[in-house]
């Protein structure tokens, strides 16, 4: 396949997972987590390097009578992949797709005068079992391990064929492949992963070797988004409260009511106040924010807390720092909107105290939440 018609397919697929993903953005609905869909679709393409066996081929022409060789080879080409996946959890998916790995070639000439020219190409399919290791929110390292079923398809020319093989040759051979790479989400949805890869291949003149293809690939999850959790209140608790002591005296006016302590909890889901990955309070999260300070106005407060959390993906450390870091963000918000600053108090839980089954996304979202705890009085 020549080069650009390779470019033009892959940019056409890149473009359709870009606009999908615009498209997405507009709907106010719409959640970066995607919904609980374990298929994904990706296209990749990069620089792959064949082994050409220099020393064999040389050889051959010299037992076939030729005195001195000149041998040039093209070792390099343009390759692409497409894939399917399957993710199975967070840490492995199955994964299948078709490879073209390009063409590769040498040319040859003898003395006494002859020359063989040849170009090879290899494309297929592969089957591989894919690790993922969360290190953080965006990022994963990946590795690989599978099968490669290739087709081979040779050409010679040359007036010195009779020291190889025949004109046209082609082979299909079952072999082994592996790879290590990197992840990075741009959103839930939509990754990009950079990847090295060895293929084994048969080179269709009984040769065996390895292709080496450095590739970029975008990989988009399969699903309809699913509904932002909206942010929910829970009612005021009345508190315990001592029983006033017996009257001593009759007196003429009734007294005023007492204050009546309350403690009040709200839970934000993390995306309704934060964008992915981020500690920095977004301007629709400071609307919900100032909601709740709306709902305290005549309320006397004592305490304040924050408490944030994460769900499972990424290390512990990550996650008790990111958490920690959001529920300082909105004490900072607290504060600048006049709540005092001796009485607010913050917590990070990390992905301690989930409240929902960390291997859909559904309850990943429900465990990336900031809760406010108040605690006062009301008349």
């Amino acid at each position: 396949m020549a080069m650009p018609k390779k470019i033009g397919t892959l940019s056409l697929f890149t473009c359709a997972l870009l606009v999908s993903q615009l498209a997405q953005a507009d709907e106010p609905w719409t959640n970066p987590d995607w919904a609980d869909s374990a298929w994904y679709i990706g296209a990749g393409g990069g620089r792959a390097n064949a082994s050409i066996d220099k020393d064999r081929l040389v050889r051959s022409l010299m037992d076939s009578g030729a005195s001195s060789v000149n041998f040039t080879s093209n070792e390099r080409d343009t390759a692409y992949k497409l894939f399917l996946g399957k993710q199975m959890n967070k840490y492995f998916a199955i994964e299948g797709g078709y490879f073209d790995l390009g063409k590769y070639g040498f040319n040859a000439t003898t003395t006494p005068a002859g020359s063989v020219n040849a170009q090879v190409g290899f494309r297929g399919f592969n089957l591989d079992l894919l690790a993922q290791l969360p290190l953080s929110e965006r990022f994963s390292l990946l590795g690989r391990i599978g099968a490669n079923y290739a087709r081979a398809d040779a050409h010679f020319s040359g007036n010195r064929l009779f020291a190889l093989t025949e004109a046209n040759p082609s082979e299909k051979k079952l072999n082994p492949k592996i790879g290590v790479g990197l992840e990075y989400k741009f959103t839930e949805a939509l990754a990009m992963r950079g990847e090295v890869e060895r293929y084994r291949v048969n080179d269709a003149v009984h040769n065996r070797g390895d292709v080496d293809f450095y590739s970029l690939s975008l990989v988009y999850k399969l699903g309809k988004p699913a509904y932002a959790a909206p942010v929910t209140y829970s009612a005021p608790v009345p508190m315990a409260e001592t029983p006033p002591p017996a009257p001593v005296m009759q007196v003429a006016q009734p007294a005023p009511p007492r204050p009546q302590p309350v403690s009040e909890k709200v839970t934000f889901n993390a995306e309704a106040l934060f964008d992915f990955d981020k500690s920095v309070v977004k301007p629709e999260g400071r609307h919900s924010l100032d909601d709740l300070l709306n709902k305290l106005q005549g309320m006397n407060t004592e305490v304040m807390i924050t408490v944030g959390h994460t769900d499972s993906i990424g290390t512990d450390a990550y996650n008790q720092k990111l958490s920690l870091r959001r529920a300082e963000a909105v004490k900072a918000y607290l504060i600048s909107k006049g709540v005092d600053a001796s009485r607010v108090y913050t917590e990070g839980k990390g992905e301690t105290q989930p409240i929902a089954d960390n291997k859909t996304s559904e309850g990943r979202s429900k465990n990336r939440r900031v809760t406010v705890e108040v605690v006062g009085s009301r008349r």
